[in-house]
């Protein structure tokens, strides 16, 4: 089962609050982060610090994580940031398009995370995991959330549900981009015990939905703190990560849809013969296509939309991974037509989430910057739990998930 804890967060005072929130610092750009350098309450100068650095400059040289510490501190000298004085739960409802969903924002355990009862289903980089690792190091401090998700517990559903009827949020606005947040401290000694107990002996385990490389680093920095000699009871603050966890009923995955930089050689012509093999392919019914089932796909191609088909027999249909639909097309179209064979580092594909809508992959063909487009139909929260417990991975680019948690409501210090 799984533990969970509650902790001091670091959180910015109410009347501040949408002013400091930001989106992840991996979903934007430098450019992106640096139109917020204007205002001093805004957290990329603390995920993103280096838009308080001059242009150019490496964003993974020390001089950019001890910008992030700096920035951190004067956050909380001015008052900007403040800690809460008992360790807490915090309640984190986001609202996008009508549709609601609730996290419980808390500690989750290392050791859980170790013996994979945080359950993984991404592959994770290198290159990333050491940018996060030197940042939780230097700043000492987890500036952003791991999205977890878990199978519907009612009794902890109904546990939140009643708090948040009965205690107004110490947050509650609405971002510039639409979506509204809600956030409450769940303070009574009684419901922070009590959920605590329910995840102990209800929940077998939690799903990383979004932040493989976050929860990686706060693992690896855990364990070289232990190494260091500086656990001594297992309380200690390093042996937890930053985590919001919400039940899986709430959730939505986005399509994830690919762009390909050329047809591999092959004429417009070659090539839908070719990938005729494994699909049926048929002029779209609309403009653009968006696929209404599993092993369906819309394919834009000199200036056409069209609906290709999986043929039955082409993948294996009770296989966790290779019925997925980023799966199908992975093997039977870009891998054995394009030349794609591994999209983690071929630099011929581009991945567009399907927040940016359908009309991006046309105007970025028409526009010279690929020859070929694919809409794909979103992977299921179910699939994602099935691959999840399979202990298999998924290919790269499988799931966006939205609304995005926005960091700097809550800092974990470690």
């Amino acid at each position: 089962m799984v533990t969970i804890r509650p902790f001091k967060g670091l959180r910015p005072v109410p009347e501040l609050a949408p002013q400091v929130a930001a989106l992840p610092y991996d979903v934007v750009n430098e450019a992106e982060a640096r139109q917020f350098k204007a205002n001093p309450y805004h957290f990329y100068h603390v995920t993103r610090s280096e838009i308080d650095l001059a242009e150019g400059v490496d964003v993974h040289s020390q001089t950019v994580y001890e910008k992030a510490c700096e920035n951190l501190d004067g956050m909380i000298d001015q008052g900007i940031l403040r800690d809460d004085t008992e360790p807490c739960y915090y309640l984190y409802e986001l609202t996008m398009d009508g549709r609601s969903q609730t996290g419980l924002v808390c500690g989750s355990s290392c050791d859980d995370y170790f013996n994979n009862l945080v359950r993984k289903h991404e592959f994770t980089r290198p290159v990333k995991e050491k940018d996060r690792i030197e940042h939780i190091r230097t700043t000492r401090a987890q500036t952003g959330m791991v999205f977890l998700a878990y199978r519907d517990v009612e009794a902890v559903q109904t546990l939140i549900r009643e708090w948040k009827e009965t205690h107004a949020p110490v947050y509650d606005f609405t971002a510039e981009d639409g979506v509204q947040h809600r956030f409450w401290v769940v303070d009574d000694y009684a419901k922070v015990g009590a959920l605590t107990h329910l995840f102990r002996t209800e929940v077998p385990c939690t799903y990383i939905a979004d932040g493989h490389h976050r929860a990686a680093s706060a693992g690896k920095v855990c364990l070289e703190m232990r190494e260091s000699g500086y656990q001594i009871t297992g309380d200690e603050a390093f042996n937890a990560f930053l985590t919001a966890i919400f039940p899986e009923s709430e959730l939505k995955i986005l399509d994830y849809n690919r762009i390909v930089k050329d047809l591999n050689g092959l004429t417009p012509e070659i090539f839908l013969g070719r990938i005729g093999e494994h699909f049926e392919i048929a002029e779209a019914p609309e403009s653009p296509y968006r696929p209404r089932k599993n092993g369906e796909f819309g394919m834009y191609l000199d200036g056409k939309w069209y609906r290709l088909d999986a043929r039955t027999g082409t993948y294996d249909a009770g296989h966790p991974i290779a019925s997925l639909d980023v799966s199908i097309l992975q093997e039977n179209l870009l891998a054995p037509v394009l030349g794609i064979d591994n999209p983690r580092i071929n630099d011929r594909i581009d991945f567009v989430g399907g927040i940016r809508g359908l009309k991006v992959l046309q105007e970025r063909v028409d526009a010279g910057e690929g020859a070929v487009a694919f809409s794909c139909y979103p992977v299921s929260i179910e699939q994602l739990l099935a691959v999840a417990d399979s202990g298999e991975v998924m290919p790269p680019k499988s799931t966006w998930f939205e609304p995005k948690l926005r960091d700097g409501l809550v800092t974990y210090r470690i």
